[in-house]
């Protein structure tokens, strides 16, 4: 007899009550959901929804507290707020207040698209420069709604900041319930994505930064995708879904410049899809519409970047498309997707290839901008550290538990179509293949992907480890899954459907309540510390600068404090702290010569071509001690320099020329001949370059 039966009623039930316990349960199960089934579908959805909104809101108000609590934000004042924006993200809070400043919204944009006040000698379009859609559109809101009524300007930032963050998580919350069927698979995900809250997000410190803005609506378009991979869902929800990816997509692309690589990340994922014939051909369609169409408006919106017209994921789009036209082999598009390149005109920002080359040892450079990238904590390999908090929070060990599942279950799909039978379209829980649902396999492909770049690059573990909280809850709280397991097992000392059933529900309950016990005080405990942050010397640095500097000088300095000299003065800056920029990684390059062992004439040089008339000199940078030598300012300009020693494998350094930050501090000719100090505390010295040079002896 065929077991579980399709319909059951009681006379099933009565006629099995010699039977086992989990026939007896699994009848059960089937009657009440046959009879209430709609009833429970919609209490779920809507408790759900209550749940994933109740899970945003908590997360943005722990967020605001967290961070009140963190800076004492509420008793500062307006200059000690604004300095916490750090690494030079106060750069683009400069630009939202230059916004509201502006007599009208028109005027300050237009202002902004002529901006010859940030970059000395230069006019830019600051809106296509730094991609500031985020703080027009904020301070387009702030002005039309009247909040400068009952809000600070700063306040209503970084609250659009932190909404944002509780999209974010509401997305997440949203994508794992959608692939296991239970919201408390969403509730799971977000617990772990804010207990990994070091290695999900960056808004702690760096509010303003692009990728806060943008990963919202980068988990907003996964979600949307899920729900249209899926074949379970009504023409209505698919046109909803279509919309909404179609929307954030083009969003995505409009507020983050590295955007269209993520993307391209993700196309891998569905030309994979595509390319097993694992997705219709109809929905690979209208996902390539959604595409091409955001790339588009993208282009349009930023005033033309060729950017796009260059990046891979342009060419990939096309490759596709003529693959399927022509009806190519896969190895065709494989060999030739990326040569699609050469007949698009290539930026500057080409130069990442080359860095690629040297990360990956094809390659060995002494250019200064090449390694200094290669020095910057995201570029490099994630450490231990990364792993063994994922581990401690109990994400990591379900996560490969889970991953392994899902890849064995896929790969046998992928057999399955290439031997050339069909996929089931309407799975049933006892058919237990969790790798044949369209949404579950993107998935794969996503954290594969997105896990193989984050073992390079550490900055990437912003992009995986949400999805990894999200991946891994949905997994333990999915029956199918454990129903896949229970299947290639042959399970049969107790019904598989029922104890996949009872397995998914009591294990997110035990890591739930284990989570709570011991997270739940930490995360008290974080909110009701209060942590001391304050910089004096930055503060008086802002200060003398405010009240003795002239309106019209031109500063140069490390990028990330001239974002915060912007963001205070206004003054125009030598270099802006952007390192997607070739020209301007140029430029800061020239500036960071002070750094180095040249001459005060060759200084002077450098800095009077880029019209500057004060130049800041930092103790943390000159006098930096490290134990990764190679990678401080002053290493990576006297390798550039060609300033170095080389003996038994050691480096040194050597020129006819003393350290420039260093001799400088002496005060004697010829430094004061071209420089005069105006300004000094412990951290830094500030000093006018001379109009008019001085020889005195």
């Amino acid at each position: 007899m065929v077991w579980p039966p399709q319909s059951p009623d009681l006379n099933i039930i009565e006629s099995r009550n010699s039977g086992n316990v989990s026939e007896i349960l699994w009848a059960i199960y089937l009657l009440s959901t046959k009879h209430t089934g709609f009833l429970q579908r919609l209490v779920r959805v809507f408790f759900g929804c209550l749940a994933a909104v109740a899970c945003g809101m908590l997360y943005a108000v722990y967020l605001s507290t967290y961070h009140d609590r963190k800076f004492w934000f509420s008793t500062r004042q307006e200059l000690e707020r604004e300095i916490t924006f750090q690494a030079g993200s106060g750069l683009y809070y400069y630009y939202y207040k230059h916004m509201l400043a502006a007599p009208s919204f028109e005027r300050g944009f237009y202002e902004l698209m002529t901006d010859n006040r940030t970059l000395s000698g230069q006019t830019i379009n600051a809106v296509e420069r730094l991609s500031l859609y985020p703080e027009l559109i904020t301070s387009f809101i702030y002005r039309v709604t009247g909040s400068q009524d009952f809000v600070e300007p700063i306040y209503f930032y970084i609250g659009a900041v932190f909404g944002l963050q509780a999209v974010y998580v509401t997305a997440l919350f949203v994508c794992s319930w959608v692939m296991s069927g239970t919201w408390v698979a969403g509730m799971l995900a977000v617990a772990w994505y804010v207990i990994n809250r070091p290695d999900t997000t960056k808004v702690d410190h760096a509010i303003p930064l692009r990728d806060n803005w943008a990963l919202p609506y980068f988990s907003c378009q996964v979600a949307a995708l899920t729900g249209f991979l899926s074949n379970n869902i009504s023409s209505a929800t698919e046109m909803f879904c279509y919309l909404t990816m179609s929307a954030t997509t083009f969003t995505f692309l409009l507020v983050w410049e590295h955007s269209h690589y993520v993307l391209f990340i993700q196309g891998l994922c569905l030309f994979l899809l595509d390319s097993f014939d694992l997705v219709p051909s109809r929905k690979m369609a209208d996902i390539h519409k959604v595409y091409l169409s955001s790339l588009f408006l993208a282009y349009l919106f930023q005033f033309q970047n060729p950017t796009l017209l260059s990046s891979p994921l342009l060419s990939l789009l096309i490759g596709s498309v003529l693959a399927r036209y022509f009806q190519v082999e896969l190895a065709w598009i494989i060999t030739n997707v990326f040569h699609l390149q050469k007949l698009i005109p290539v930026s500057e920002d080409d130069f990442i290839l080359k860095f690629l080359e040297v990360k990956f040892g094809l390659n060995t450079t002494t250019d200064f901008v090449t390694n200094f990238l290669l020095c910057q904590e995201s570029f490099q390999r994630p450490g231990q550290d990364l792993f063994l908090r994922l581990t401690q929070a109990s994400v990591l060990p379900f996560y490969f538990l889970v991953l392994t599942v899902c890849l064995l279950s896929t790969l046998q799909t992928i057999y399955r179509r290439l031997s050339g039978q069909p996929m089931k379209t309407n799975l049933r829980l006892e058919d237990g293949r969790v790798g044949e649902q369209p949404e579950v396999i993107y998935h794969v492909f996503h954290t594969l992907l997105f896990g193989g770049l984050t073992l390079l690059f550490d900055g990437m573990k912003y992009l995986w480890t949400p999805y990894v909280c999200m991946f891994t809850a949905f997994g333990v709280c999915s029956p199918d899954l454990w129903m896949t397991v229970f299947k290639w097992l042959k399970l049969k000392s107790i019904h598989p459907v029922v104890l996949s059933l009872i397995l998914s529900t009591a294990v997110p309950t035990i890591i739930g309540f284990s989570l709570w016990r011991e997270y739940c005080p930490r995360v008290l405990v974080e909110l009701s510390d209060l942590q001391d942050f304050y910089d004096p010397d930055t503060v008086e640095l802002i200060s003398w600068i405010g009240s003795q500097a002239p309106v019209a000088a031109v500063f140069a300095g490390s990028p990330q404090l001239l974002g915060t000299v912007k963001l205070f003065s206004g003054s125009a800056v030598t270099s802006l702290p952007l390192y997607s920029d070739i020209n301007l990684l140029r430029r800061s390059e020239d500036t960071y010569q002070v750094y180095a062992m040249r001459s005060a004439e060759e200084i002077y040089k450098i800095l009077t071509s880029q019209k500057t008339n004060y130049v800041i000199i930092e103790e943390s940078i000159c006098n930096e001690l490290s134990l990764t030598k190679g990678c401080r300012i002053k290493d990576l300009l006297d390798i550039s320099n060609g300033h170095v020693v080389y003996d038994k494998g050691d480096i040194y350094s050597f020129s006819k020329h003393g350290r420039f930050c260093q001799e400088i501090k002496m005060n004697y000719s010829p430094y004061t001949n071209y420089f005069t100090r105006v300004f000094w505390n412990r951290s830094y010295h500030v000093y006018k370059v001379n109009s008019v040079i001085s020889f005195q002896y």
